[in-house]
């Protein structure tokens, strides 16, 4: 089996501020990215930016600087919010990059030269922010059927990608792979839309100049979607098709929202069925948020503002929140309160008050050294099995990118923990001599077990997992050897844990 693994988020456009979707999108890849490592994978995990296109153009020269200037004043912002929110990327792309256009100008003369891009004359109607041409019967009174926003008749000399000879291939390709659209009701969706009908597709321009020039006919420039796709192989250094590419493509993830999932599962595809690339491996399109019952929109004012969260809640109750509240691929409602819930009951009360207790029973009875374990009883043996199928279901629902129902099972565990406690009592043990030898076997259970729960939680939590390991005397990087039982030694000196999460007192926002 291949243990290389390569996972994207789309690149972000320039023309936007970083908000809660774009930090979805790539913690839900930096936990994958971390998760395989974790297993001993060779992970290349790539984010970067999209910054070409007309509405670069024309917001900086709105705002009086040039397209280039714009997208490294912007570019920056996204890099500075994946430092705070702990993105452990291996790339960061730009479509500014001389590696990219190489790339991009390659693809296209390859597509060319075989007869499927060709020259002719587009008349229809284009909507700029959204970068797409709409056919009249698309228009709801001639507005964008995406945005809503007023669209203008564009005619235009074309260069045009005869999508539509892939039709049937595309469709063979989903029907024979249903790992490749994910969740099934998006997979549904691009079906439908395959079935009515596949155009040629416009993939050029001549009535802005910011982007990549046509191969032999600077007039027009490659199409912003053509161009931005292609970020996903110049990154792994296409058109080298040795090293990186080799290693690593066809992608095993890309991860994206469900607004861009056309571009994705049908012209992507096509676009690499006709360069004769292998496709994508899987196509998961979560879905949206909306903050508190509302529609994120600027004019609301309420778009939700990631460096202010981490800044009021910390990085790993913010990752935390955003990855179990809702199940990948539904849309889900943010509110302070909701997060705030879970800092108190999942992480304050369950994980930390856990790590807490058994660290201090642990250094109050045996001045903190771990003790070999004696004989388990049934008790132990349940406990220890229910450690062991979590890492089971983790590995289960990672497979599937079911981000909640991973941490569910984790908390399963926490839960187990802290009833486990309660059962066997280790403050009466205590009492009695002659049950030394029964409390340090308890203690032992209790401790190893929290001990494979850090592990997993590394790839969701990964401050709070260096920090809870540290206090069970564990130094070694997390890896797929601590997720056996029994790496706790005797003789390891466990310190008493500080509360991982203090509790914030509820008021009403």
């Amino acid at each position: 089996m291949s243990r290389a693994f390569y996972v994207t988020t789309p690149i972000y456009y320039v023309n936007d501020v970083p908000h809660i979707g774009h930090a979805y999108t790539t913690l839900a890849a930096d936990v994958l990215a971390r998760y395989r490592r974790l297993k001993g994978y060779e992970v290349f995990f790539l984010t970067g930016t999209d910054e070409h296109g007309q509405k670069v153009e024309k917001a900086a020269n709105a705002a009086g600087e040039t397209p280039q200037e714009l997208a490294d004043r912007v570019m920056k912002r996204f890099q500075a919010l994946w430092e705070k929110l702990d993105i452990s990327y291996t790339d960061f792309i730009r479509t500014t990059q001389e590696r990219h256009k190489k790339g991009v100008s390659k693809i296209f003369k390859d597509v060319m030269e075989k007869g499927d891009i060709y020259l002719g004359e587009y008349e229809d109607w284009y909507c700029t922010p959204c970068e797409t041409f709409w056919t009249e019967t698309q228009l709801i009174d001639y507005k964008c059927p995406d945005c809503n926003r007023p669209t203008e008749k564009l005619k235009e000399e074309s260069y045009f990608f005869r999508m539509s000879k892939y039709q049937e291939q595309l469709l063979a390709h989903i029907e024979a792979n249903p790992e490749f659209i994910q969740p099934k009701s998006r997979r549904n969706e691009i079906i439908s839309f395959v079935k009515e009908g596949l155009r040629d597709l416009s993939v050029s321009r001549t009535t802005f100049s910011w982007g990549i020039p046509v191969p032999g006919n600077d007039k027009h420039i490659i199409y912003v979607w053509f161009d931005a796709l292609a970020n996903y192989i110049t990154a792994l250094g296409y058109p080298e098709e040795s090293g990186n590419f080799d290693k690593f493509w066809p992608v095993d993830a890309h991860l994206i929202g469900k607004d861009i999932l056309r571009f994705h599962a049908v012209y992507w595809p096509t676009f690499l069925m006709a360069a004769g690339l292998p496709l994508p491996k899987k196509v998961f399109a979560h879905g949206w948020w909306t903050i508190e019952g509302q529609k994120m929109s600027k004019s609301l004012q309420n778009v939700v503002e990631p460096n202010m969260l981490v800044e009021k809640y910390g990085v790993d109750a913010v990752r935390y929140f955003l990855l179990r509240e809702v199940p990948f691929g539904l849309d889900g409602d943010f509110s302070h309160s909701a997060l705030v819930h879970r800092i108190n009951s999942d992480l304050a009360n369950d994980l930390g008050n856990l790590l807490n207790r058994s660290t201090a029973m642990l250094n109050k009875y045996f001045g903190g050294i771990v003790q070999a374990p004696a004989d388990l009883t049934d008790m132990d043996l349940a406990y220890q099995e229910k450690t062991r199928e979590m890492v089971r279901q983790v590995d289960m629902h990672l497979e599937e990118l079911a981000f909640s129902k991973a941490l569910q099972a984790i908390w399963e565990v926490v839960s187990a923990g802290n009833k486990y406690i309660d059962e066997t009592a280790p403050w009466t043990l205590a009492k009695d001599p002659a049950q030394k030898e029964r409390l340090a076997t308890v203690m032992y259970c209790l401790l190893e077990s929290q001990r494979i729960v850090y592990q997993l939680i590394s790839a969701f939590m990964p401050q709070t997992a260096v920090k809870a390991l540290s206090y069970l005397g564990v130094t070694d990087a997390p890896n797929e050897n601590g997720l056996q039982w029994g790496g706790l030694e005797s003789g390891t000196q466990v310190t008493k844990a500080e509360a991982l999460f203090p509790r914030i007192e509820e008021k009403s926002e």
